[in-house]
Parts: C-alpha cells; structure tokens; sequence
C-alpha cells in the first residue's frame, strides 16, 4: 500500500519484513508491530531508537490499515516508495560484457503475479527484470513486496518506455526468447540456443500471453510441455510458467 502523502511503501509479511531489516534496514523510515512480534523486533527496535527513527506497537486493525491487507502477519515497515531505474545502454552495455540474462514483463497485470515472480527470480539468482512503463503492468507494491518473501532485496527491476525498441536494440546482441503455447521449441533447449550471449526471456500478460509485436521480434518462441497424453489445462499461471523458465535458466541469470 502506498502513503500518497509520505510517498511511502508499506512492506509487510514476517520474511519481506525480516529480509527488509537484514539486507537494507537503512531504508526503513517508520516501523509498527503487534504485541506478538516485539520480542522478535526488539534488537531492531533498539538500534532505530539511536538513529532516532519512528516505531510503535499497535493493534493488527491498526497495521491493517498501515498495510491495506489483512496479510500484514504483525508486522509493517514503511520505505520510501521505490523508484524505479529506468533501462539505459550503459546497463544493457554492462549486461553484454558480462553475459547476463533478464526477464522482460509483458504486461504482467497482477502484483501477486510479479511477486511470485521476483521471488523464483531470488530463487534462482536470476537479478535482472524488466517492466514496461504501461498502464497495464503492475509496478512494485505492498502485496508484490509481501509475495516476493524478501526476494525484492536480490533483484534490479528496471523499466523500459517501449518493449519493441528494447527488443529491437538488443537483435543479435542478447537471444530473444518469447513464451508461447503454440511454439515448438522447449524450453529446456534455452541454455543451449544462448551459446555465450545471455537470455532476454519474454513473459506475457495474464490473459493474452505476448503480444504480436513481440512475437515478431524473438528469435525463439518457446512453450512448457504438457505432462501425460491428454492436455486438460492450456497454459500456467505466468508465476508458475516463470518458475519453469528460470529453473531451465538458473545458469544463465548467474552470470
């Protein structure tokens, strides 16, 4: 939930929360807790009192509305709302020397979605995401922040004005994998099709997939292979789809 006035972020869940104060407690600019939790928080709570930083025990309907969820599990910190860096060559440039891979998000719409996203991203150490400055795609929230388990902390999202131009840039340069049920290559086969470049892997809106734009533009469409002799189910959910990949990938996006 953002704090329009404050321009905050409020970060809740135990695991977001605790990685939140493991990798970049600076950020935190108030923190509230239940009754439940303040042994748990007592050695953070100690250190924000000599840096003179807010933090309260309140009521969980209190932390509901700080978080806008019933999910918050005791615990909110507020950030400063993220801000998002935006793609340059110099960062796409680095990525070239260094071989790395991203994951670029067609319209993802949901923040759970994104969440679980992130977090196999985490997972698989795979540090590199890309999302579109279009109205539908979600950006980084209280619920894709919770979801993501503390997996927001390992990643780079950056954000991109136009995915045809980011695609085109990278013609030749990185290999463009577009995820599609009606593709007949793998996605096993993705490690292999690379060679020594990295991955610029596409995943699709929730209800459309990829758009035609984008098809046109990856070198490679790949789909998920169905189990057994009878597909009762079209596709995955795009953050089960992206365990998938990023699993089939978990080499590439460490590099």
């Amino acid at each position: 939930m953002k704090n329009k006035y404050n321009n905050e972020l409020a970060v809740c869940g135990l695991e977001a929360v605790k990685a939140l104060i493991k990798h970049n407690q600076d950020k935190i600019k108030r923190f509230y807790y239940s009754e439940s939790r303040k042994f748990e928080f007592s050695a953070l709570c100690k250190t924000l009192a000599s840096k003179h930083i807010p933090y309260n025990l309140v009521d969980n309907e209190d932390l509901e509305k700080l978080s806008g969820t019933v999910h918050h599990q005791g615990v909110v910190a507020m950030i400063e709302q993220p801000k998002i860096k935006p793609l340059t060559t110099d960062i796409t440039d680095e990525w070239l020397h260094n071989k790395e891979s991203a994951l670029l998000l067609d319209r993802v719409g949901n923040a759970n979605n994104l969440g679980a996203i992130v977090r196999s991203a985490a997972f698989f150490g795979f540090k590199n995401i890309i999302i579109p400055l279009d109205e539908a795609q979600t950006s980084i929230t209280t619920s894709s922040y919770r979801v993501a388990q503390g997996g927001m902390e390992f990643v780079n999202v950056y954000s991109v004005h136009s995915i045809g131009k980011l695609l085109a840039a990278m013609k030749g340069k990185m290999v463009r994998f577009g995820t599609d049920v009606t593709a007949k290559t793998e996605v096993s086969e993705i490690p292999g099709l690379c060679g020594k470049k990295g991955a610029l892997i596409i995943l699709g809106n929730e209800e459309t997939g990829i758009s035609q734009m984008v098809k046109e533009n990856c070198d490679y469409l790949i789909l998920i292979p169905f189990g057994g002799s009878c597909q009762n189910i079209e596709s995955l959910n795009v953050a089960q789809a992206a365990s998938i990949v990023l699993y089939e990938c978990r080499n590439l996006g460490a590099k």
